[in-house]
């Protein structure tokens, strides 16, 4: 009998493509519940999920046969890492493929923020556009300001590599120090993170949602950035806390905010809906057709591995 893989949710259709040619598979296009996964899962050897599907404790001690969760995305903060180790299951994800599509969302909302682009289309499209004039939307210039990158792997060096167009001085934070190698590269200085607060024009955040994470951004740290700084987050809405930001924001501690990420997603704060000086996207961070198709893709080829006995091309941990 063929092993059987389970797609938890729409995704580009070169997934079910790859794998059906070898494999029984179910293509779920409706969002499941952690407690309708769980009742589902359990003749299935492989989940191909996406980061809505919460595959929790009790979703992998269901799976009695389950050999691989492959996570269609850069993240894993909805699966269980503990217990798919304690089972001996192979959880995957998506790297590399996401960098470049991502970082052109940080600068989109990097641009957007500094320049008040939302502002300015609001302006035209209301009819409230009426030529030119000397002091209308004026914005933050770009050439020169430091960039600071909170979270210096795929993603930010990618983000930091787009920052030398502008002559930016880079500094970084993150739990590891880069080699000497990396930092002459992207010509970026480690600094202590109180030191990255105080001393950017623009803070991105690329890092995973991790308990040393979650909430690291809340007013006390927003009061030590810059008045005119710019704080952009393309990784997990948890990772600011989304009131201390609106309150920021309202308040002119920060000049603006672009984001891509929510700390409940879908649901927003409404504050920050309110708000004209912050860009605000719908998880935008992937949405490129090469890039979808390209995490599918490495998606169905992991399990594939996997189900044929060999180690997945890009695991979370090692089994």
């Amino acid at each position: 009998m063929k092993k059987r893989v389970l797609i938890t949710n729409i995704l580009p259709p070169v997934a079910y493509q790859l794998l059906s040619k070898k494999y029984n598979v179910t293509w779920n296009k409706k969002p499941l519940t952690e407690e309708a996964l769980a009742g589902e899962v359990g003749p299935y050897h492989a989940l191909l999920t996406t980061l809505l599907e919460p595959v929790k404790r009790r979703v992998l001690e269901a799976a009695t046969h389950l050999k691989c969760v492959a996570n269609c995305a850069v993240g894993f903060d909805n699966i269980d890492i503990e217990t798919a180790k304690r089972l001996g299951v192979w959880v995957t994800n998506t790297p590399d493929v996401l960098t470049e599509a991502t970082a052109d969302i940080a600068w989109a909302l990097i641009l957007s923020c500094a320049r008040r682009l939302p502002e300015g289309e609001s302006l035209v499209r209301k009819g409230k556009f009426k030529g030119w004039r000397p002091l209308m939307l004026l914005g933050r210039e770009l050439q020169g300001k430091t960039l600071g990158i909170y979270g210096f792997g795929r993603i930010g060096q990618a983000v930091a590599r787009r920052g030398r167009a502008w002559n930016m001085p880079i500094l970084y934070h993150q739990r590891k120090r880069e080699s000497s190698r990396v930092e002459k590269y992207f010509h970026a200085r480690y600094v202590p993170f109180e030191d990255l607060l105080r001393n950017s024009d623009i803070v991105s955040v690329n890092v995973p949602l991790t308990p040393e994470t979650r909430n690291r951004f809340t007013l006390r740290e927003f009061k030590k950035m810059k008045k005119q700084a710019i704080f952009i987050n393309t990784a997990r809405g948890a990772i600011h806390r989304e009131k201390d930001l609106a309150y920021a924001l309202k308040n002119k501690v920060l000049f603006s905010a672009g984001l891509d990420v929510y700390e409940s997603e879908p649901k927003i704060d409404r504050e920050l809906l309110k708000l004209k000086n912050c860009t605000l996207l719908p998880h935008l961070g992937s949405a490129t057709i090469e890039t979808r198709e390209a995490m599918a893709t490495l998606a169905a080829r992991n399990i594939d591995l996997v189900l044929s006995g060999k180690r997945p091309q890009t695991p979370v941990f090692q089994l």
